[in-house]
Parts: C-alpha cells; sequence; structure tokens
C-alpha cells in the first residue's frame, strides 16, 4: 500500500508531465507561463511529499516550498507584465519563432 508521502510525490511528478506536455504543445505565451506555474507547483508537491518521514515533517524542506511559493508568484507576476508590454508592442500572443512552424 502506498503512503500519503508517495502519494504526493507521485501526483506531483504527474502534474509535472502534464505541464509539461502544454509547455511543449502549445504555443500561446499566455498558457506557457500558466504550464510553467503549474509545474512549479508539481515541485513543491514533490518536496512536500519527500519531506515527510516517519510521521514527522522536515522543516527544511517546508521552508523551501514557502520560499518557492513566494519567489513563483513573483516571477509569474513578472512574466505577465513582460507578456503584456510584448502583446502592447506587438499584438500578438506567440513569438515568431513559434509561428514559424
Amino acid at each position: 500500500m502506498m503512503s500519503t508521502d508517495l502519494w504526493f510525490a507521485v501526483v506531483g511528478a504527474l502534474i509535472i508531465a502534464m505541464a509539461l506536455f502544454t509547455f511543449i504543445r502549445h504555443t500561446h505565451l499566455l498558457r506557457r507561463i500558466l504550464a510553467f506555474n503549474i509545474m512549479g507547483s508539481g515541485v513543491f508537491l514533490i518536496m512536500v511529499g519527500l519531506a515527510q518521514h516517519d510521521q514527522q515533517t522536515d522543516p527544511v524542506p517546508q521552508a523551501l516550498v514557502l520560499t518557492g511559493i513566494v519567489v513563483a508568484v513573483s516571477a509569474t507576476a513578472l512574466a505577465l507584465i513582460i507578456f503584456r508590454r510584448f502583446y502592447k508592442a506587438s499584438g500578438q500572443t506567440q513569438l515568431d519563432e513559434d509561428t514559424e512552424q
């Protein structure tokens, strides 16, 4: 039987795989930003799942995840601002190399 800790890690890996597929498959920049953010959430879920040993939590990975969440929110806000300026300047939601395919 799988423990709860292992379930967190497995679900986190599935979330990463689905987000990576979305990131590669779609060319729309907003979808790519969201997929990248969801990929980070999967990493956080794996870290939380693997940080538990014998029904006790390790505080270091928990602190890293909390710091990572703050950094992820800041990076997402920056990416959205850059996307908005790119859209205002070019009127496109995709990069030039993505539209050539």
